[in-house]
């Protein structure tokens, strides 16, 4: 239906209705379109109406108070085309501290399920609107799943990959015919699985401003982006850059449809820490301009506290923000079909009013116990920006799984040979006993590498971290990453250093994919993707940040290495225990053993970090076959058979040892 003639406003007005006050948003409806908006404060709210890629409204429509229940603002307006129409609020309201009501400005729904205003083209120009950049777009679904569901895979089958949309396919040498996109993501689906992951956790596809970082690399002579994503515009909206067409929404579903097929599980890293509005200089762009007292935490004086290091952090316990990252949260189930989430920095989500940790937070009981949320993976980096680090301690009711940072530290100083490390690398490895007795092992997501630090190649080749290039006179990073360069910094021809390089690699990967809990790995560390040192990468749109698919081609080895551990993950019960009976572990100076036993089934890690090789003792009792000796690149899918009585680990190696041949274990 074409927007109506005349006078339109006047008309508009006119036939405005009201409408159901829930759900929130807006959404084609018989006859025209409905728009429902929360503010527990606002005395007045008027709906404003534009065409796409216009810089004036083509109308204003007050909304009346019969279209008003409570704090609820709800209206039906008839004839809109929703093709054509973008939209957002002017909110009038007190003005006392903590308020930041401004009638001047008109700002976006929050519960938008698309957002325009020149973002759909990744690093497109941007519409020269003063004021008003996000603009709310109106989404009616068409989408066909075929039947896709959820997979409810079981925790202890996963192997997590962890991927940037973009980064995954932008470099030229993906060979996709849509770089850069979900569609992209989408064409690797066949090497994903050939891998053997079965789960993809996605850094942030809730729509962001890719443009908002305004600094500058002063090294490369080029602009610094908002890569990563870790500010949210849009929280119901996915990211309309990650499209290589006008659906956005269509695309990503198509991306989690084509992942299930192959087996494999989607989970969003969301962040509902702090949203893109910044300190209390900051943009208002929706949750300030309708309710900053509800969704913020303030101080005395009406200021932001800020646990997340960008200037604001939500308050995630008031009841309205609870209720809110509950829809937000269902919505991606219902609507998009995912398996599970990955909280950022989930510590300030346990925050009070005043910061204050809470020991019972209404908002992670409330998604514990969520039926809706009952079958969906639930993930916490438990930790925040301010110094609250509760791994192992987080109010996981249950349900929460944590990203274990104390497995990432144990276990990059034990490779790197640091004195006194094989104790507490041997308990990670064992499932971190220590830390989830009453939970089991898999409350743990073990990690060597993240998107936010070094590379697998990186970690041995870099002492120090080089962010030159971020524009913070490389004072921006982990300062404290364990690494070794293996005696030269960066890139390098010596051959002794490269084998070096490769074996620590190779026993980061055995030692990570061959241990009790979940294991997470990077894209790209599989084939030794490098970001040059950098260790906070979240600004670079180039060929830093995106995954240079030669490097598979150049190091075939090591994939095939990776894709081998996995396997032997897959058909071993005895790594995939979801208790910490049947395992048992030793340590002395720089050697670990570790014994995984579940019925019919038994694998030994050795590691010898010393530069010297070691005679170890094998447990009696057992007729032992080797799977892998990381001295060398040989991987015997069919173990092979060894001495029963004592076996030497080489110079920082890593051996594994089981009692079956291949298919000999089930589980």
């Amino acid at each position: 239906m074409e927007l109506p003639g005349g006078d339109m406003e006047a008309e508009l007005i006119e036939a405005v209705r009201p409408a159901p006050p829930h759900p929130p948003g807006a959404r084609v409806v018989p006859g025209g379109i409905s728009f429902v908006v929360r503010s527990t404060g606002a005395t007045a709210v008027s709906l404003v109406l534009y065409r796409m890629g216009e810089a004036e409204p083509f109308a204003e429509l007050p909304l009346p108070p019969e279209c008003r229940t409570g704090g609820v603002w709800a209206v039906t307006v008839p004839g809109l085309d929703h093709r054509d129409l973008e939209y957002g609020y002017r909110v009038w309201g007190p003005s006392g501290p903590g308020d930041r009501y401004d009638p001047r400005r008109v700002v976006a729904d929050p519960y938008a399920r698309a957002i325009g205003g020149g973002g759909e083209r990744w690093g497109g120009p941007r519409q020269p609107f003063e004021g008003f950049r996000y603009r709310g777009r109106v989404v009616a679904d068409e989408f066909d799943w075929e039947g896709d569901r959820p997979l409810n895979l079981p925790a202890r089958d996963l192997v997590v990959y962890e991927a940037h949309v973009r980064g995954f396919t932008r470099h030229p040498s993906s060979g996709v015919a849509a770089p850069g996109t979900y569609a992209g993501f989408a064409e690797k689906v066949g090497y994903l699985r050939e891998l053997g992951v079965n789960c993809v956790e996605l850094l942030p596809v809730f729509e962001f401003d890719e443009l908002a970082n305004d600094r500058f690399d002063q090294v490369a002579g080029q602009a610094l982006w908002n890569y990563w994503g870790y500010s949210t515009v849009g929280f119901f909206a996915p990211k309309a850059g990650y499209s290589s067409g006008p659906d956005a929404a269509a695309e990503l579903k198509s991306l989690v449809k084509a992942l299930h097929r192959a087996g494999i599980e989607v989970v969003l890293d969301v962040v509902f820490n702090h949203t893109a509005e910044g300190n209390d200089n900051g943009p208002a762009i929706s949750l300030r301009g309708l309710d900053n007292q509800v969704f913020y935490l303030l101080d005395e004086e009406g200021r932001y506290r800020d646990y997340s290091g960008t200037g604001n952090t939500l308050n995630a316990n008031h009841p309205l923000v609870v209720e809110f990252v509950l829809e937000c949260l269902r919505f991606w189930v219902i609507e998009y079909h995912v398996d599970g989430f990955r909280f950022d920095l989930a510590s300030a989500l346990t925050r009070d009013g005043d910061g204050t940790p809470l020991a019972d937070p209404p908002l992670l009981r409330a998604i514990a116990a969520d039926p809706l949320l009952r079958d969906t993976k639930l993930i916490a980096e438990a930790w925040d920006a301010a110094g609250l680090y509760q791994v192992g301690s987080f109010p996981a009711y249950g349900r929460f799984a944590e990203w274990n940072g104390r497995y990432r530290d144990a276990v990059r100083r034990f490779v790197k040979g640091d004195p006194g490390t094989a104790g507490e690398a041997a308990l990670r490895l064992a499932g971190s006993p220590d830390l989830y007795d009453g939970r089991g092992p898999l409350a743990s997501v073990n990690f060597v590498t993240a998107h936010d630090g070094f590379t697998l190649a990186d970690l041995f080749s870099y002492n120090e971290k080089h962010n030159e290039r971020n524009g913070e006179h490389n004072g921006d990073g982990e300062h404290v990453n364990h690494s070794w360069n293996c005696g030269h910094e960066g890139p390098t021809s010596d051959p002794e250093v490269l084998a070096l390089r490769r074996r620590l690699t190779r026993n980061a990967l055995a030692l990570l994919l061959l241990g009790r809990g979940v294991p997470m790995l990077v894209a790209g560390d599989e084939f030794g993707r490098t970001q040059q040192g950098n260790n906070n990468a979240y600004c670079h749109d180039d060929e830093l940040s995106w995954v240079d698919w030669e490097a598979a081609t150049r190091n075939w080895d090591l994939v095939a290495f990776t894709r081998s551990l996995i396997a032997f993950r897959r058909e071993h019960p005895a790594l995939r225990h979801d208790a910490y009976d049947g395992v048992r572990h030793e340590a002395e100076g720089l050697l670990l053993t570790v014994e995984f036993r579940a019925p019919g089934d038994v694998v030994l890690v050795i590691a010898n970090s010393h530069w010297e090789p070691t005679e170890v003792a094998l447990p009696p009792g057992t007729r032992w076959r080797l799977f892998l000796d990381t001295t060398t690149r040989e991987v015997h899918r069919d173990p092979v058979p060894v001495d029963q009585d004592r076996i030497t680990a080489g110079p920082r190696s890593v051996l594994v040892l089981t009692t079956a041949p291949r298919g000999g274990a089930e589980g």
